[in-house]
Order: C-alpha cells, then structure tokens, then sequence
C-alpha cells in the first residue's frame, strides 16, 4: 500500500463531526485576519481563504450574518458579495494566473455544504492540466504552495492597490 503523508488533514478529518461552531462566523467576528485566513473584508461579507482547498488559491466568500440561502440575503449582502467575489478573482488572477475559474454555491448540505448554514460561494483558480496522473490514478490532490503563502499572495494584491478596474 502507497502512503501520502498530510498531517496537516487532522484538523479537518479529527473534527468534521465536532464542529460546534460556525468557522465563518468565527472568521467574521474577529480580528485576527491572518490567523483566520481573511484576506478581505467588505461592508457586508468577507473573504476567507479555505483551509482545505481543492487547489492553490481556493477562496470562500460569506456574508458576514450567519444565513443559510441566497433568498435570505439582504440586496445589500447580495450585491457586497458579487462585488468581493469579482475583487478576489481579480486578484487570484494577477497573482496565480490561472487559466480558468470554477466559481459557485453549494447549498445544503444534499448540495455538498460543507457548512450548510451559512452560505458561502467557493472561488478555485484552475489550470490547463490541473489534473495529473497523481490525482487520477492516485485519487490524490497535490496542493504545491502552502496557505501561508496563499494569503501573503492575496492580501499582497490589495496592499499595493489592486481593486476594482
């Protein structure tokens, strides 16, 4: 039997069934950016970095408000969201030049939810080829840049000015 070593999975996996509360809403209510993995915040959602991403750059944005539906957003939180999700393609695209984007909403938990009660849209950069014979043989992902490294990317962007073009 082959063995890949990800010691860095037993946080998700030893608390998958654990979770009491909802990380998002912990990543809004605080200020510890960095230790959050928030690499934006706007008036009425934020950006958060996904601790286990299915690619480099993987970002979720969330209302800041814990709601489940896109029916239960406010217009305000609808249009704040729409407005950070084309900020942070913008900057994934300057900073990891991707050929493509998967960009969308799991919605319950039958949906793939990973947090079916507070909404969140997923951002993955995607390249040509982004699929190898490790992950289609091995049903492996290779992650080849750490989230430190993601964040610094990300938050960088915006530091030196990238916005809205």
């Amino acid at each position: 039997m082959d063995r890949l070593w990800a010691p860095w999975r037993i946080g998700y996996v030893a608390n998958a069934d654990k979770e009491e509360t909802c990380f998002l809403c912990t990543a809004a209510g605080e200020d510890d950016d960095r230790q959050n993995l928030v690499v934006r915040r706007a008036e009425h959602c934020f950006a958060v970095l996904n601790r286990f991403p299915y690619n480099n750059g993987h970002v979720m944005i969330a209302p800041l408000a814990h709601k489940a539906d896109l029916p239960d957003l406010t217009e305000d939180e609808r249009t704040d969201m729409m407005a950070l999700m084309l900020e942070i393609q913008r900057a994934l695209r300057a900073r990891f030049n991707p050929n493509g984007f998967n960009i969308g909403f799991n919605i319950g938990a039958a949906a793939g939810a990973g947090v079916p009660g507070h909404i969140h849209a997923h951002i993955v950069p995607r390249w040509t080829g982004d699929t190898n014979f490790v992950s289609t043989v091995s049903d492996v992902k290779v992650i080849s840049q750490s989230l430190e490294q993601a964040y610094e990317a990300i938050t960088g962007y915006f530091r030196e000015g990238g916005q809205h073009q």
